[in-house]
């Protein structure tokens, strides 16, 4: 433990959860979209920054934080670490929890907070909800343009794929799986099924009786994970806008893929730096360039559901 602000949390904060390990460059804009959003309390785990992440984090008003140098992958890509703090913090609270390039949107986030969705979900009798992965990518190469300090991610990266995704259920714990878009195309055109995944459940209701198993794709009790109306209608969901593709691209994957800490043997950073090598531009005549969650609700790709 770096720094233990959780004596400050009340009983109606929505909480924010996320793993990082160097990303100073991308915690000033990070803190600031998600109390702009509602956010109350943020827990990290800092596993062996040395780029001043956990220094700045421990500097901030509304941040617990923790620091590991243990393996990531031995902890399950961080998930251990996580399911304890959800565990011994998030009781009774609904817990987010993304990554630190990971922004969250929901239907009306541009009028109301956070907690305005958490309150429909729990009169709804709702405990979960789902939020698509979407990468979102710039026009041109991905190195063409400096991302600061502080700077909002989709200035640059404000593209995405409309379509070009693939959904299957997952027998065993029911949840659907998401593959495709730019990823799939420019790093598994050989071989889609081991794009990654682009399902997630990010914010539960957290009862201590709760697991992650798969990152935030899927969870225990495994009603959790039946985010989806399997009637022909549609649940209210949202989407996790990802800023992955910025000029910081290229040497995270190469420090990742040294460190060999991921999934399958780092296999999706193999990918990454293979291609990499190519200097490939992700924006194709399909892309879209992204204006606001009512657009993504027309694309099919979130829904508000019965929430009006």
């Amino acid at each position: 433990m770096i720094a233990d602000r959780t004596a400050q949390i009340s009983g109606s904060d929505v909480l924010l959860f996320c793993t990082l390990r160097n990303e100073l460059v991308r915690l000033p804009y990070f803190l600031k979209y998600y109390r702009t959003l509602g956010i109350r309390h943020f827990l990290f785990v800092d596993n062996g920054s040395d780029d001043g992440s956990l220094e700045y984090l421990a500097k901030q008003p509304d941040v617990s934080v923790w620091r590991t140098d243990k393996s990531y992958k031995r902890a399950r890509f961080g998930m251990d670490w996580m399911n304890w703090l959800l565990r011994k913090y998030a009781h009774g609270h609904w817990a987010l929890t993304v990554d630190v390039d990971e922004f969250f949107i929901f239907p009306f986030c541009d009028t109301r907070s956070i907690s305005a969705l958490t309150d429909w979900l729990d009169a709804s009798s709702i405990r979960s909800f789902a939020a698509m992965l979407l990468d979102m990518y710039p026009k041109g190469r991905i190195d063409a343009e400096t991302y600061r300090e502080g700077q909002n991610p989709f200035d640059i990266a404000n593209w995405f794929d409309s379509g070009n995704y693939m959904i299957s259920q997952n027998p065993k714990f029911k949840n659907l799986w998401i593959q495709g878009g730019p990823r799939a195309r420019a790093f598994f055109a050989d071989n889609p099924a081991r794009a990654p995944a682009l399902n997630k459940i990010p914010l539960v209701r957290w009862d201590r009786s709760f697991t992650y198993v798969s990152s935030t794709h899927n969870l225990l009790p495994r009603g959790l994970n039946l985010v989806y109306d399997e009637w022909g209608g549609e649940k209210a969901s949202g989407c996790l806008l990802h800023a992955k593709f910025l000029n910081t691209f290229a040497q995270k994957s190469e420090e990742e893929l040294q460190r060999r800490q991921h999934y399958a043997n780092s296999h999706e950073y193999r990918a990454y730096n293979k291609r990499l090598r190519e200097n490939p531009e992700f924006w194709c005549s399909w892309s879209e360039k992204y204006i606001n969650w009512r657009q993504l609700e027309i694309l099919g790709i979130m829904s508000k559901g019965n929430w009006a």
